[in-house]
């Protein structure tokens, strides 16, 4: 590139309680105006709102559980909804060439350390 070619520049500025969040799903769809919307979630086991332990008579907690909140604790995923994205279509298409370029230099990354190991790709995932 010669000196009289044309630049530009971009500067990135973060908010200052930037924190990039863990996500393990997205759930979305189209919108009403032709966006796609994605909402990215974390899927976990939940805590219990409260848990009630017997009292054993030396005073200490006894290890059985009489009672949790909500009683159907053992039955329930969470999906913590952290964040989300509404992209037009054009932008979208954008996101998906660039995310196809990172999957393919992970791949590449991943195949050249199984190669090194012995192990495969298939096994890493």
């Amino acid at each position: 590139m010669s000196q009289n070619d044309p630049t530009i520049s971009f500067k990135y500025i973060f908010k200052y309680d930037y924190n990039p969040v863990y996500i393990n799903g997205a759930q979305g769809g189209i919108s009403p105006r032709g966006e796609i919307i994605a909402n990215f979630y974390l899927e976990r086991q939940p805590l219990p709102n409260e848990i009630t332990h017997a009292v054993n008579p030396d005073g200490s907690i006894g290890s059985n559980v009489i009672a949790t909140d909500p009683e159907n604790l053992n039955s329930l995923i969470i999906r913590y909804v952290s964040s989300g994205v509404v992209l037009n279509y054009q932008n979208a298409r954008s996101l998906h060439s660039w995310l196809g370029d990172k999957i393919a230099e992970l791949e590449k990354i991943i195949r050249v350390d199984d190669l090194s190991s012995g192990g495969e790709l298939n096994n890493r995932q």
